[in-house]
């Protein structure tokens, strides 16, 4: 509005260095004034229109609605849940059998029949399949001729060595009289009774005697040594005929462990060789898994300690094993340490080739875990904090603040509002921190807020909340 300058009536205004008269002036300023008040008039009928519109008995509910809302705080919500604040080790490897068998074969020969295929379970001791045993008949057949040819020869020289024990005995006999003769001629020839060349060719028949007794000894010594000789033979041909034998049974391959077949190498009609690969079986009682550790996680893992196994093929379900072995060498590249993990498998549906993630240690337990942004200082008194902003609890010394004040949301009334609670702190890692007590999984706290919050203060949920 323009400024002016006014006098009385009967004075002189002097307006842009210009005298006006009085009278002129006065009629002018009559008419100012009637501007003015149609411009007061007008102020004070807006202002009254606004009062009218925001009165607590006025205007639509739309408007009144719109008004708390614009009072609301804007605040992040989220839910509470459980958590592990510090995450077991967890490495990824393949499920494998407890034990794999390759089934090859030891004989040569046409494969005649294969009884099973790949998924089939077998048991211990079962017939999987046969090879051509023709020849290997024909050489059984040998062996054991050979074998009866050794048994007589041994009975032939028992014989002999029979016969000559008779021969002994015989001429121990004819000692004996030969000596008789020659003591009583020896006698006879000292009284005259008879010639002393008598005498003399019976002491000589008496030494012949002797000599041809201890041939025959000989010769018993002799036969004995071919009886054993013969008995030696014989146990090397029925050595020779086990092993023929053997091979023989060979032909028929059994099952050496009780599993499943893993794979089908050949087919019925193939020529197998010795060596030559048939199935290959596996003991799914137990499953291992092969992970490969860091050097740096090294020290925390120990022979038979615990190991929590998730497998991607069975989601949800969590299996306890235990570290069966740990090699002693790293890879000199990569410097991982190869760690076996073995599983129990009593139903066999675990299969081989399957991922499986493998966390060592003891499981922490699991506790409400939420950000520390979430903790805040209780305030009293709207005015000493209505122009600050909210403020987390200052991590400054993490191991002695043992409590803190969360805001949980009500939403008990028509509008969401806050209640502050006192919770018991935990562990802190990671920006994050356990809620020992005073908060429920499930239950909704505030995060963040644009300013310090009061209980029961209504507010606005973001759309980042949950």
């Amino acid at each position: 509005m323009p400024q002016w300058n006014l006098v009385p009536q009967n004075g002189l205004t002097e307006n842009s260095g210009h005298l006006s008269n009085g009278p002129l002036f006065a009629a002018g300023l009559v008419g100012i004034r009637c501007l003015r008040m149609s411009g007061m008039a007008l102020v004070l009928g807006s202002l009254a229109i606004a009062g009218c519109g925001a009165g607590p008995a006025g205007g639509p509910p739309s408007q009144r609605g719109g008004s708390q809302a614009e009072a609301a705080t804007a605040v992040d919500v989220a839910i509470a849940r459980r958590d592990n604040l510090k995450p077991a080790l967890e490495f990824t490897g393949t499920t494998q059998p407890q034990r794999q068998v390759s089934i090859r074969s030891q004989v040569e020969g046409k494969l005649l029949n294969l009884n099973v295929d790949v998924g089939d379970r077998v048991q211990q001791g079962q017939l999987l399949a046969q090879v051509d045993d023709s020849i290997l008949m024909a050489t059984v057949a040998a062996a054991e001729a050979e074998l009866a040819a050794r048994q007589s020869d041994i009975l032939r020289a028992q014989t002999q060595v029979s016969e000559a024990r008779t021969r002994v005995e015989q001429a121990r006999l004819q000692l004996q009289q030969a000596e008789a003769d020659a003591i009583r001629l020896e006698n006879l020839s000292r009284d005259g009774a008879i010639p002393q060349q008598q005498a003399e060719q019976a002491r000589t028949t008496a030494q012949t005697a002797a000599q041809v007794w201890r041939s025959a000894q000989e010769q018993v010594r002799n036969q004995q040594q071919a009886v054993t000789v013969a008995e030696k033979r014989l146990t090397a041909q029925q050595a020779v005929v086990a092993e023929v034998r053997r091979r023989r049974s060979f032909a028929l391959i059994n099952a050496p462990i009780t599993g499943a077949v893993v794979a089908k190498v050949s087919e019925v009609g193939n020529l197998v060789q010795p060596g030559t690969e048939i199935l290959k079986l596996g003991d799914f009682s137990r499953i291992k898994v092969l992970v490969q550790v860091s050097e740096l996680d090294r020290g925390s893992l120990q022979l038979n300690g615990t190991a929590t196994v998730r497998l991607d093929a069975f989601p949800g379900k969590t299996l306890s094993g235990t570290i069966s072995r740990i090699s002693p060498a790293a890879d000199p590249t990569s410097r991982l340490i190869p760690v076996e993990v073995t599983i129990a498998n009593p139903s066999n549906q675990i299969g081989s080739g399957l991922l499986a993630r493998v966390s060592f240690g003891q499981p922490t337990p699991s506790r409400v875990v939420v950000p520390q942004t979430a903790l805040q200082e209780k305030r009293r008194g709207k005015s000493s904090t209505a122009n600050q902003a909210a403020r987390p609890t200052p991590p400054a010394q993490p191991n002695r603040q043992t409590s803190g004040v969360l805001f949980v949301v009500s939403e008990s009334g028509e509008s969401p509002t806050v209640q502050s609670r006192q919770v018991k702190l935990g562990d802190r890692a990671d920006g994050k921190v356990e809620i020992l007590t005073g908060l429920q999984p499930g239950e909704r706290f505030v995060v963040r807020s644009g300013k310090p919050l009061e209980d029961g203060e209504p507010i606005r949920l973001s759309i980042l909340s949950e």
